[in-house]
């Protein structure tokens, strides 16, 4: 069936705008171009950034409630037109209808979160009297919004990540300039669409589709820009923290997440859950199962169970409801999770299930006796593909699941409190979930994680936090009363 090309605009501080190149958004499933998207320029980045600090300046008392209303408006936009942002992410990514929905519900959560967040950017006061001498001080400390907020959002989730970074910006009064990924634009400019239609004040917001090789750069060096978010790959990361220079800079970086499974667990739970947290979302999951640690008494059962429970996942179509997985974003990354299993295979790893590539589908795959020094043991898939190890306690599994360099969650299966303890006191990440796998978040909680999975927390609060600073007010009584 024929899909009809798309011709969309981009947003530069509230108004809709052409380029004068433009490039293709194509459908992962079978390459089919979806939409004509502006080429946005260095001099139109520029005039972004420009309108964003200007309006700061020309702006600066925006009452909270103003700020409330037009993301609870957002909010109730995007209900309204739930299923059309779905079918835009499921058409552009990679995700089946069923989670495209679900990221649609999470976005919306996320928006309400920040209108309810914007109300409570509170200080608190300060005892000055502390202090010998200071008897006659009293004063408090309140936030401030620090300026524009340059973001850089992945595919994988293209418009509740999206939502993570305009959300807070606004919550707590900041401008902020989005550069969303080339393959996934049009999520974002649906994003922005929701908040001109609530009303947004022309300045506030920018949503730039391009090269960031083209306006990267600028956006992360302008003087202007004073934090980046970016949500990305480490190697990125390392080059944007490089370039930002003396700036806020807050990032999530991706992982390998470990999964302990210990004899005392309910294996059947875990399995579905080890299932569930590898594949979704093709794999292409920065909390996505990666490696899983079973204490070898439960090893053989387990691996049993969850070779049977991911044989029976669909692959195919994403806008069929019966599909439990769609392609990868494209034919390029599925020939390098190719490339990744068949360099474990050559190394000596088994294959279960999975391992054949069809265009940019890739079986769900599962791999056993991976050696730790392949490339797929060390760092980050992002793909549909699942290493499980037998380990002999969870000291040992706590061991090796520190291995690598990424700690961003983590899950562990136990109903014994002292297992579950030590794993929370031993694991270098920033989040456990005990009884659950690595896959699990709510929007509401500082997400993030430590050594090369990132800089700082998201999270609507956290990043709110990060998008505001603290300014003192000291009063100096003349006459004591």
């Amino acid at each position: 069936m024929h899909t009809d090309v798309l011709v969309e605009k981009m947003l530069i501080a509230g108004d809709w705008v052409d380029a004068e190149e433009f490039f293709h958004v194509y459908n992962p499933e079978n390459n089919e171009i979806i939409a004509k998207v502006p080429l946005a320029s260095n001099k139109q980045m520029l005039l972004a950034i420009d309108k964003g600090h200007s309006v700061l300046k020309n702006h600066a008392a925006w009452p909270t409630h103003e700020r409330i209303r037009i993301l609870n408006n957002v909010a109730n936009y995007i209900e309204e037109n739930k299923e059309k942002y779905a079918r835009t992410i499921a058409t552009e990514g990679s995700k089946t209808i069923k989670e495209a929905r679900g990221e649609v519900k999470r976005t919306i959560q996320t928006i309400k979160i920040s209108a309810e967040e914007a109300r409570r950017v509170n200080g608190e006061t300060i005892n000055f009297d502390q202090m010998e001498g200071s008897e006659n001080r009293v004063g408090y400390h309140y936030r401030f919004p620090i300026g524009v907020i340059g973001a850089i959002t992945p595919f994988n989730d293209p418009l509740n990540l999206v939502a993570h970074k305009i959300g807070p910006a606004i919550a707590a009064g900041n401008p902020i300039v989005v550069k969303p990924a080339s393959v996934t634009p049009l999520s974002a400019l649906l994003l922005a669409e929701a908040f001109v239609k609530s009303g947004l004040p022309k300045g506030y917001l920018s949503v730039l589709t391009g090269s960031g090789k083209d306006i990267g750069e600028t956006l992360i060096t302008h003087p202007n820009v004073k934090m980046i978010s970016f949500t990305g790959g480490l190697e990125t990361g390392e080059k944007i923290a490089k370039q930002a220079g003396l700036k806020k800079v807050n990032m999530e970086l991706g992982s390998n997440s470990p999964v302990i499974v210990l004899n005392d667990a309910n294996q059947s739970e875990a399995v579905a859950a080890c299932v569930s947290g590898a594949f979704s979302a093709v794999g292409q999951n920065c909390i996505g199962v990666q490696r899983i640690y079973v204490e070898k008494e439960s090893y053989n059962q387990f691996l049993t169970a969850l070779v049977e429970e991911t044989t029976k996942l669909k692959v195919g179509d994403k806008l069929l409801e019966s599909t439990d997985m769609g392609p990868l974003i494209n034919e390029r990354e599925a020939k390098r999770v190719e490339a990744w299993v068949n360099d474990a295979l050559y190394r000596g790893a088994k294959l279960h299930t999975g391992g054949k590539r069809t265009g940019a589908f890739y079986e769900p795959t599962i791999l056993t006796d991976v050696p730790e020094g392949a490339k797929i043991a060390k760092e980050e898939i992002f793909g549909p593909v699942v290493l499980v190890f037998p380990v002999n306690n969870v000291e040992e599994a706590v061991a090796r699941s520190n291995s690598v360099n990424y700690g961003l969650q983590a899950g562990v299966f136990t109903n014994n409190i002292d297992n579950a303890y030590y794993t929370i006191q031993n694991m270098a990440v920033g989040g456990i979930m005990v009884n659950d796998s690595s896959d699990y978040r709510i929007d509401a909680m500082p997400f993030g994680g430590i050594k090369g999975s990132g800089l700082g927390r998201e999270g609507v609060r956290s990043a709110i936090e990060a998008m505001t600073e603290p300014k003192v007010v000291c009063f100096q009584l003349q006459k004591w009363l």
